[in-house]
């Protein structure tokens, strides 16, 4: 087994927060106006400067969202040789980079030809080379020890399969390696050679990490190494000599959310938690992890060594990760050509709010703008905002095929209009926030994934492209999350706020994603959200610009409306008659009941008269005997 050299946790940690630092200035930087006014239109940029890198190190490859792409990024662990750079470029996504053994080329999955394929990018000659050539989703490669295969997952059949195709020999046909109803993806191939480890839903409750032996056949071949009814796994990757694996987990109910690792040699045992992590990725010498923590509407880098010990706080990121891969490899000096010209171009900012002239307004407040054809009780936005809707709807229209914004279960709504119970401080008061249309949910063309962050529950919102030949969006992997399932009369789903609902076949667009690229950010569901639907906003978006909710109030109210104890409601369109008062007549006293003795004969020699106390409502009377 070859020696890999190790960086220290003192230059490891350095070259992460050097990371965490370039990653902003990757991303744009959209600045609110405080007052109306003029504002420039986005310009692209570009850097012209030639970035030289010589020597081999570990070099940490990951595929980052910006401006609504994937594209592919490379970081040295020298950064004075090799900061965080560019390496690919245009409007399409790269995704799911995997080094190979041999250090000298990544294999990634694209979507640059229209479909979704398999791609290996040679690091010396900056070479890219088509490896799949279906209409089929093809994703998440994973090299085989001797670099001639790779095993990835495939779209057939209205379900995710995993697959193996020949890298060298293309003329080989493709290699099923699981044939189930079940959804199954992302595989690893573990350096034995002889086993994968894939996520897959078939144990029936939730997604487990499954291990595949390829020296077996049939149903024998398959194990479940997770066995988490109550938890959601993700993103296997061996280590170096395939004696531990590592994975995310998402727990929904008991237990810690996190990286696990799991160790070959105590099979039976159960996977231990080192920390928090929704990515993770070995070092060479598996001592180190580097892993991607999600917030609730941002991402962090942070690291672990196997045991658990912290070695860089969580760091804020700019863009989601769509992979990630670290390994000992080797850049030419100077890099090529297509690797400079990706690293210095600044895509341009994808909107810029325009101002529309308005009538004069108190104390230089905002108002609020119509939306033009958009069907919404009061189909407005605040002004500084409303050029970012219209830019995100047109977006939308090209990555689904439809116009999902044109009907919207609300945008703007007045002060003096009740939302649900719960709501009274809900974003849509501001004219920053919309919702989409929950009917959507029903028909079948809009499913929510469920994401816990710390105690707050957030959701990640997925839309049916219109087209379903695999030219627009992606197969989704996890189960959703069903909200309707607490009406099933199981007193534990109704606890749960429902359950996990199969996985829907077909194609489907992240709207989450493409609304945070155009700044719009995911709500929390109220505390109650699971024994009350309503407080689930689960298609609920804002774009708060770092305002607090009284803050952007202020910008369309003046204080004293806020301060207003009860909500002035408009006047009724059917005025109803008002009873008049009638007299009551007064209550008369009621006569306390009294004792009225009477007289009886007892049969003796000599009558005794006796009286026996009878309850009458009458004055008191004697009767003579």
């Amino acid at each position: 087994m070859p020696a890999y050299p190790t960086a220290s946790p003192v230059k490891f940690i350095y070259s992460a927060l050097t990371i965490s630092l370039l990653l902003f200035g990757c991303s744009q930087n959209v600045q609110t106006t405080d007052l109306p006014g003029n504002t420039p239109q986005p310009e692209a940029t570009s850097t012209p400067a030639v970035i030289r890198y010589s020597g081999e190190g570990n070099l940490i490859f990951l595929s980052m969202e910006e401006n609504g792409y994937a594209h592919l990024f490379v970081q040295s662990d020298q950064p004075q040789d090799l900061p965080l750079i560019r390496i690919t470029a245009g409007d399409w996504n790269d995704i799911a980079p995997s080094l190979s053994p041999d250090r000298t080329q990544i294999a990634f999955a694209s979507d640059r030809n229209g479909y979704w394929d398999l791609y290996t990018l040679d690091l010396a000659t900056a070479e890219v080379t088509q490896i799949t050539h279906t209409p089929e989703y093809d994703s998440a490669p994973s090299w085989s020890p001797d670099g001639q295969w790779l095993v990835f997952e495939t779209y057939i059949n209205d379900n995710l399969e995993i697959s193996v195709v020949s890298v060298k020999d293309r003329s080989q046909p493709i290699i099923p390696v699981t044939q189930n109803p079940a959804s199954d993806h992302s595989p690893v191939w573990a350096p034995d050679g002889r086993h994968i480890a894939f996520i897959s839903s078939r144990g029936g409750e939730s997604d487990d990490v499954w291990l595949a032996n390829l020296d077996l056949t049939g149903e024998d071949r398959y194990r479940d190494l997770s066995n988490t009814p109550y938890a959601s796994e993700n993103h296997p990757v061996w280590n170096f000599d395939g004696s531990q694996l590592l994975w995310a987990s998402t727990s929904q109910a008991v237990g810690f959310s996190g990286l696990f690792i799991w160790d070959v040699t105590a099979p039976d045992r159960a996977a231990r938690w080192i920390g928090d992590g929704s990515w993770g990725v070995w070092n060479e010498t598996a001592q180190q992890v580097v892993a991607v923590t999600i917030g609730a509407n941002q991402q962090y880098l942070s690291s672990y060594d196997i045991k658990g010990n912290l070695l860089l706080p969580p760091t804020p990121l700019k863009g989601r990760i769509r992979g990630l891969a670290w390994g000992l490899a080797k850049l030419p000096n100077p890099l090529p050509n297509s690797f400079d010209q990706a690293a210095v171009v600044t895509p341009a900012p994808l909107w810029s709010p325009a101002i529309t002239p308005g009538p004069e307004v108190p104390n230089q407040r905002w108002y609020v703008v119509d939306i033009p054809d958009v069907q919404a009780p009061y189909p407005q936005l605040h002004d500084l905002i409303d050029d970012s809707f219209l830019a995100l709807r047109q977006r939308m229209i090209v990555e689904t095929g439809w116009d999902v914004l044109a009907s919207i279960e609300n945008a703007f709504v007045p002060l003096t209009t009740s939302l649900e119970p719960g709501l009274e401080e809900d974003w849509l008061y501001t004219g920053r926030a919309f919702a989409i249309n929950t009917l959507m949910t029903d028909a079948g063309w809009l499913v929510a994934l469920r994401e816990d962050i710390g105690a707050q529950t957030y959701w990640r919102v997925y839309v049916r492209a219109n087209v379903q030949d695999g030219s627009l969006g992606e197969p989704i992997h996890n189960e959703p999350w069903n909200l309707s399932a607490r009406y099933e009369l199981d007193p534990n789903t109704y606890e749960q706020g429902g359950k996990y609902a199969p996985v829907p076949s077909g194609y489907w667009v992240d709207i989450t994603a493409l609304a945070a690229a155009y700044n719009w950010e995911r709500l929390p569901a109220l505390p109650n959200w699971r024994t009350y639907y309503a407080g689930s906003r689960f298609t609920e978006f804002a774009l708060t610009n770092g305002l607090t909710w009284y803050a952007a109030m202020r910008e369309l109210y003046p204080p004293e409306a806020l301060i207003t104890p009860t909500r002035v409601l408009p006047p009724s369109l059917t005025p109803t008659q008002t009873a008049s008062a009638t007299s009551t007549r007064r209550p008369t006293r009621t006569p306390r009941p009294t004792f009225t003795p009477s007289m009886t004969r007892t049969p003796s020699s000599t009558p005794t008269p006796t009286f026996t106390p009878t309850l009458t409502p009458t004055p008191p009377t004697i009767i003579p005997p």
